[in-house]
């Protein structure tokens, strides 16, 4: 059974940092490409930033770029995102993913963590 479990979201203040960690089992982690996406209540799930199975290739979402980095631990089968320089426009539920397709579309991604809730406060 493959579980994908987020952690290390939290409130933080505008300007601040936060490493998010997904945790994956039950699947070859490197064989899986890994995404980040975040959602907004009532609004469509937003790519946010992704690394190939090999990690050697990163994409970001323009919004992100230059404050987000996605990076993966092979040992810890853990993907982490670590933002900086966060604003309220970050708050949202950020979810991993897994598919052997690393793309900037959801429909890629064959398994889904639950969600962790950032919150950015201005």
């Amino acid at each position: 059974q493959v579980q994908l479990v987020e952690s290390g979201g939290g409130l933080v203040q505008a300007g601040g940092s936060l490493r998010l960690s997904c945790a994956a089992s039950g699947l070859t982690f490197s064989s899986y490409g890994m995404g980040w996406f975040r959602q907004v209540s009532g609004k469509e799930r937003e790519f946010v930033a992704a690394i190939s199975w090999t990690g050697g290739s990163t994409y970001y979402a323009d919004s992100v770029k230059g404050r987000f980095t996605i990076s993966r631990d092979y040992a810890k089968n853990t993907v982490y995102l670590q933002m900086n320089s966060l604003k309220p426009e970050d708050t949202a539920v950020y979810l991993c993913a897994a598919g052997l397709a690393t793309t900037m579309s959801p429909n890629s991604y064959d398994y889904w963590g639950q969600g962790t809730q950032v919150t950015v406060s201005s």
